[in-house]
């Protein structure tokens, strides 16, 4: 049987993915007891105390699983040798290893466009009536993977499968909502700022603080950036790590969306929020292990 089709696979893109929690249902009773330590042991891994702490030993896996510290031992060098969990060479700690997240990523890319469909095709119908996008940064322009569009008579451009620049898209934006200067310098040397819309950015300052701006908001607006007359409005999509995944925006003529902007924001921004607790994103969480990992 190939690796990623072994029920520690399977198990483990859950695991990534943001399911900590152990459920007996997930292993049924007659899967072998081994298996149902090591993913028992994947799962202790995974929980917010170990990796707070940057990862467990054996002893205290031992003690949280109830297990004799020899038997779990071996059951961590067979993980290790696998590639699902990696021993610290200092702390001799154990934690997630590259496998899990390898499996999870691609896990991740099929999940995000299945589970960004029905969300799209909601906006479109039911909440804005407008051309929806969802879009991923590719170097230092957008790349759109997936489009929802209305019956309208004027429409703006279809962008899926194509790539648009990143500094003066509301797409750019929602994507580099986490950046700061340092990385935008490297991201647009050589860049030509100031084309497009009349109202595109002219340099990397003038970006990054309509950037800060998007951040404060959770949502980016651009207003004739782009082309002139056109609006649109996106929000980040984050990942299970909280990192910025993808970006759904929304776009079309000044003259049909211009008044609606603001609240057109608010609209994708809950879809973007929503969609990202699809991806295993949670808020409240990352929170709170990026201030254990500060402290």
């Amino acid at each position: 049987m190939p690796l990623y089709r072994t029920p520690i696979a399977l198990h483990a893109i859950a695991i990534a993915s943001g399911a900590w929690i152990w459920h007996r249902a997930a292993v049924p009773d007659e899967q072998p007891s081994s298996l149902r330590r090591a993913l028992e042991l994947l799962d202790a891994l995974a929980s917010d105390d170990a990796v707070a702490q940057g990862g467990w030993g054996v002893n205290r896996l031992a003690a949280h699983r109830g297990r004799d510290p020899s038997q779990v031992s071996r059951t961590l060098r067979l993980l290790a040798d696998a590639g699902f969990v990696e021993r610290d060479p200092e702390s001799m700690a154990y934690r997630i290893g590259w496998h899990v997240f390898a499996l999870a990523a691609r896990a991740a890319d099929q999940r995000l466009l299945a589970a960004g469909g029905p969300i799209l095709r909601r906006l479109v119908e039911k909440d804005l009536g407008e051309r929806i996008h969802l879009s991923v940064l590719h170097g230092a322009q957008v790349l759109t993977v997936l489009t929802e569009s209305p019956p309208h008579a004027v429409q703006t451009v279809a962008w899926a499968g194509r790539l648009v620049t990143a500094h003066n898209t509301s797409s750019g934006r929602a994507l580099l909502i986490d950046h700061e200067p340092k990385e935008l310098e490297r991201l647009f040397a050589g860049a030509t700022f100031g084309v497009g819309g009349p109202n595109a950015p002219r340099d990397i300052e003038e970006l990054y603080q309509r950037i800060l701006v998007a951040r404060r908001q959770g949502f980016a607006l651009v207003d004739e950036e782009f082309e002139p007359g056109l609006v649109a409005a996106a929000a980040p999509v984050r990942g299970m790590r909280g990192e910025v995944v993808a970006a759904l925006n929304v776009s079309a003529p000044k003259f049909r969306l211009g008044t609606e902007l603001p609240s057109a924001g608010q609209a994708i921004r809950a879809a973007a929020d929503e969609l990202s607790r699809e991806l295993g994103y949670d808020a409240l969480r990352s929170s709170t292990l990026a201030s254990a990992r500060a402290g």
